[in-house]
This record gives C-alpha cells, sequence and structure tokens, in this order.
C-alpha cells in the first residue's frame, strides 16, 4: 500500500473479516463518493468499500447502502455482504471476479437482454429499506446549490415549469414501486461470463422500474433503437408508453445529476473534473426539453401500447 491509504491501513487492522494473517491490498478504479479496495488474504478475496465525507449532501445514507446491498445480495444479483463497519466508514463485500463493462459492451450483443434480466432479478426481490424519487432529490441538490452559492449551468432554472409538467405526467399514471440500484452506470455491471451482476447500492431505494431503465439508458448513452430493445427485453413487448416514461425519467435523471456534479464540484477532494461531467449531462437534458421529442414523450406516456 502506499503512503496516501495509510489511513486505510489502520482501519483494515480493525476488521474482524480480515484478521488474522497477511493481507494484500489492491486500489480499484472508479468510486466519486468512495474509495475501493481488493483486498487478498488466505482466507478469501474481498472488495472494502471506503466512505469519504460528504456524502449525506449527497442523498447517500450508508446504513440503507449497507442494508440494500445485503437484499441485492439476498436477490442473487448483488455481491455477498460480509462486514459493515459504521464507525470506520467500511463495508466489506465478496469479490465478484468478471469483467467490469464500458458502454460499448453494455450494447454488444445480447447483453441488453442481459442486462433486462438482472435488472429483473433485481427488481423482483424484496422492498429496499428507503425510496429514491429523483423529483425530490433534484430538489433537495438545488436547495443546498442555491444556499451555499455553488456554481449552477447557465439557465439551468429556466426549465423548472418543464419539470414540473414532466412531475405531473408521470403522478397521473403511477406505476408500482421496486427496488432499484438507481445508479446503473456501465461500470456497475459485472459480467463473469454466465451472469451480470449488479454493484454499489450507494443510491439505492425503491423506485420505479422505468426510472432505472431510463437512467440506465442515460448514463451508458444508449440510442433510441438500444432504448427500444431493452424496454422490449425488460417487459416482453415494445411498449410505446413505457419507453417515452423511461426516456422522460431517464432525462429528469440527468437534469438531476447535472446539481450532484455542482456539489461535488464543489466539495470533493478527488482529482475528477465533476464539472465537466455535469455539464454533458445538462446539455443532455436541454437538447431533449428543448427540441420536439419532448411534447410527443409527454403524449406517449399516455397511451396504452
Amino acid at each position: 500500500m502506499t503512503a496516501s491509504t495509510d489511513d486505510v491501513a489502520s482501519r483494515l487492522d480493525r476488521l474482524a473479516i480480515l484478521q488474522p494473517g497477511p493481507r494484500t491490498v489492491v486500489p480499484l478504479p472508479g468510486g466519486l463518493t468512495n474509495r475501493n479496495y481488493r483486498v487478498d488474504t488466505p482466507s478469501g478475496r474481498f472488495v472494502v468499500r471506503v466512505a469519504l465525507p460528504g456524502a449525506g449532501a449527497l442523498a447517500i445514507n450508508r446504513d440503507h447502502e449497507y442494508r440494500n446491498s445485503q437484499l441485492a445480495a439476498e436477490a442473487g444479483i448483488g455481491a455477498p455482504v460480509l462486514e459493515y463497519a459504521p464507525d470506520l466508514g467500511l463495508l466489506v463485500v465478496g469479490y465478484l471476479d468478471g469483467v467490469t463493462l464500458t458502454d460499448a459492451m453494455v450494447t454488444a450483443p445480447g447483453n441488453l437482454h442481459r442486462i433486462a434480466a438482472a435488472c429483473r432479478q433485481l427488481h423482483g426481490g424484496r422492498p429496499f429499506v428507503n425510496h429514491f424519487d429523483m423529483f425530490q432529490v433534484q430538489r433537495r441538490y438545488l436547495a443546498i446549490v442555491l444556499e451555499q452559492g455553488y456554481r449552477l449551468p447557465a439557465g439551468y432554472l429556466d426549465y423548472a415549469d418543464s419539470v414540473e409538467r414532466l412531475r405531473l405526467a408521470v403522478a397521473s399514471r403511477p406505476e408500482p414501486l421496486v427496488p432499484c440500484n438507481n445508479d446503473l452506470l456501465a461500470a456497475n455491471f459485472i459480467d463473469d461470463g454466465h451472469k451480470i451482476w449488479l454493484i454499489d447500492y450507494e443510491y439505492s431505494g425503491n423506485n420505479e422500474a422505468c426510472f432505472e431503465l431510463g437512467n440506465l439508458a442515460a448514463e451508458c448513452h444508449l440510442d433510441d433503437d438500444q432504448l427500444a430493445e431493452l424496454i422490449r427485453a425488460y417487459f416482453g413487448q415494445p411498449l410505446r408508453h413505457k419507453r417515452a416514461r423511461a426516456k422522460l425519467l431517464g432525462l429528469m435523471g440527468q437534469y438531476g445529476w447535472t446539481l450532484w456534479a455542482s456539489i461535488q464540484h464543489a466539495t470533493s477532494s478527488i482529482d475528477f473534473d465533476f464539472w465537466s461531467w455535469g455539464l454533458e449531462k445538462y446539455e443532455s437534458a436541454v437538447a431533449l426539453f428543448d427540441g420536439p421529442e419532448f411534447e410527443r414523450l409527454l403524449t406517449d406516456l399516455q397511451c396504452n401500447d
């Protein structure tokens, strides 16, 4: 381990599952609100997630993450949860031996159907211990940004009326809530060659399936045909209102995550260009808000086919 991880080493010393015996610790890539390490010991291989400060402002509850991770493992789609030490900011899960997907791999032949099956498996599990509603989360993020004077993209507040129209349209046709990951970017899929696993339950909570699918599509940069394929694979038929709902909720995800990036830009110690990352999401949302498709999607959301 390097000097920069000395504090992590001292915390690992206090984990029961890593005692006794030698261990090898390897930093894992990714993680914008935590640090992840692979820990090899004579008794097994583990992943230790080290929480970073400031999670509360981002709507992350570590106790919820822990319990929902357990429920995802119980559903057979998440890594086994082995130890939780909230006083140390550590969560230990089993290491999944597989390939972390990229955007290109998500859309490789057959993978959207496998991903849809993985989502159905998670969504069919026992309810999570909390709810996740991006409309509420976005309002919470916005209050923090405005109160603290954090940076906002030009014109961000101009879309408040469009967001309210979207919220009312979705609310007029409510759908069941299921346990969702709510953050299915490509790096949160692990392919072991037989099945695709879903990892990282920081933003997990009960939500509707169409948010999961729409957010997934936005995060993995699916085009309209690929989103239609994902909808067909998940629901068993090409439902126009489901595709519209998923795309609109994916839009809401992009609009909300923009503020997540603003908060991170102002507060995070991680060397990452949060502002450019968030601006890309905002520009994607604006293109849909301002384009002719927005009205058509609101209409399609109310149809029955």
